[in-house]
């Protein structure tokens, strides 16, 4: 197991790489409750039955109000007090469901993740932010608290389906284009070794990604700086999640595509870079491009958490390994679709 250790003004949480889900009890006290989806529960239940469970149902559909209400509800029945304290377990949707109910319920209560996906271990989970999709725009209500803890079980993965595995991939290229060339390298050479769970490999690449989002969580938990590097790829790939159905890594994937693209002319990047990025995403079996509204998804992005006035908060890159958040107005930005 390989332990990171990510301390914000004081706040301790540790992400243990690595850790088998079986070891649940080491972590978390016995009036713990449970928030997980039906898949999860399913396949995994035997390993936290011991605790009460609230399921809810599997998919980004969940990410909203009404399920935060019956989550809620369920936890007046379970008669939770300030002392309960939630655990997580399950990928994106389900961690960022449970930290908002966490941090909301009774005015907060003491939680913790295990996260089953690999966006989940790599991203999702890590950071402090959590919420819910509100009125058609994606993570519009939510909240940055910290959990205790953030167990990554890679054992877990194998159950995945292919695909997610490389939905995951999209966030950990993003977290290397931006921040770390020599990461990038390493994820061209052995993408293949994730794909297929090498065990090796797999805890190098979840540790390394982590690592890298923890400093950065650190250095700028609220995301007034460093932390909005972390949006690359989010801006039109979160109006495309949204409009035309993508799964995360899809639409996150495009994207990267597009604001490359939009690099080229802002910030004269190397065309190169765009031929690289683009052959990786899709040796990786990530999509590069898809057909949609522009109008549909202009609007989208008009709502978006980045914009300020008539400007949005927009990365860039300037070469693989080196980001910079340049502000873009509305039209400018409409052109590029």
């Amino acid at each position: 197991m390989r332990e990171i250790e990510l301390n914000i003004g004081g706040k301790v949480s540790k992400i243990l790489i690595g850790e088998s889900i079986e070891n649940i009890s080491k972590y978390v006290p016995e009036n713990c409750i449970v928030i997980t989806d039906k898949n999860v529960s399913s396949i995994y239940g035997k390993s936290f039955n011991k605790y009460p469970v609230i399921e809810i149902e599997p998919g980004e559909e969940s990410k909203c109000y009404a399920t935060i209400e019956n989550i809620f509800r369920k936890l007046i029945e379970l008669k939770a007090d300030r002392d309960a304290f939630i655990v997580g377990i399950g990928g994106g949707v389900v961690t960022d469901i449970s930290g908002f109910v966490a941090s909301i319920f009774k005015r907060g209560l003491k939680f913790g993740y295990i996260a089953t996906t690999l966006l989940g271990q790599v991203d999702a989970s890590i950071g402090g932010k959590n919420g819910i999709n509100f009125y058609g725009v994606k993570n519009m209500l939510g909240t940055i608290n910290q959990p205790e803890f953030i167990l990554s079980d890679l054992n877990l993965l194998r159950s995945l389906p292919e695909k997610e595995v490389r939905n995951g991939l999209a966030e950990i290229v993003k977290t290397a284009l931006i921040l770390d060339y020599n990461f990038f390298d390493f994820i061209k050479v052995n993408f293949e070794k994730v794909i297929s769970l090498d065990k090796d490999v797999l805890e190098e690449i979840v540790f390394r990604t982590a690592a890298i989002k923890s400093e950065v969580g650190r250095k700028d938990e609220r995301e007034n700086g460093i932390r909005r590097l972390l949006n690359f790829g989010h801006t039109i790939g979160h109006a495309l999640e949204s409009v035309l159905g993508l799964s995360h890594g899809e639409a996150i994937s495009i994207g990267m595509i597009k604001a490359i693209e939009i690099s080229i002319g802002k910030l004269n990047l190397n065309r190169e870079v765009l031929e690289t990025v683009r052959k990786l995403l899709v040796r990786i079996g990530l999509p590069v491009e898809r057909k949609f509204d522009s109008g549909k998804v202009f609007e989208a992005m008009v709502n978006d958490k980045k914009r300020f006035d008539n400007k949005i908060k927009f990365v860039l890159l300037k070469d693989i390994g080196k980001a910079e958040i340049v502000e873009i107005g509305i039209d400018e930005l409409r052109r590029y679709l």
